[in-house]
């Protein structure tokens, strides 16, 4: 184990100097993350949807292709609650961990009334 440490010291002094990071930038960058996942999910979800309700249209009669569309919009639909679901947890916690969520009252992201 000492090994490790060792090899892990003489690697961290070759870094240069820079900035710390901040409570902050990791926040944003979480935010950023967590919103490009959730906008392209949710367009994934929306095209798997329309896909199905066209596979539905174009099957005219034959019920196999009926079945197989009904099970891709219901596969569509539980996928995109599943993923608006992820969205209200993250904002969930995200309120909980910078305490904008014991706020009463807030005007432009000012807490008025803790």
């Amino acid at each position: 184990m000492s090994l490790f440490i060792q090899i892990f010291n003489s690697v961290l002094a070759q870094l240069p100097p820079g900035q710390p990071i901040t409570f902050d930038e990791i926040d944003y960058l979480i935010a950023r993350v967590a919103t490009f996942v959730m906008y392209t999910s949710v367009i994934l979800a929306v095209i798997f949807i329309v896909r199905a309700g066209i596979t539905w249209m174009s099957a005219g009669a034959d019920t196999k292709k009926v079945d197989d569309a009904k099970a891709q919009l219901k596969s569509g639909i539980i996928g995109a609650l599943i993923v608006l679901g992820v969205g209200v947890i993250i904002n969930t916690l995200a309120a909980i961990v910078t305490r904008e969520f014991f706020c009463q009252l807030s005007v432009f992201g000012v807490c008025l009334i803790p």
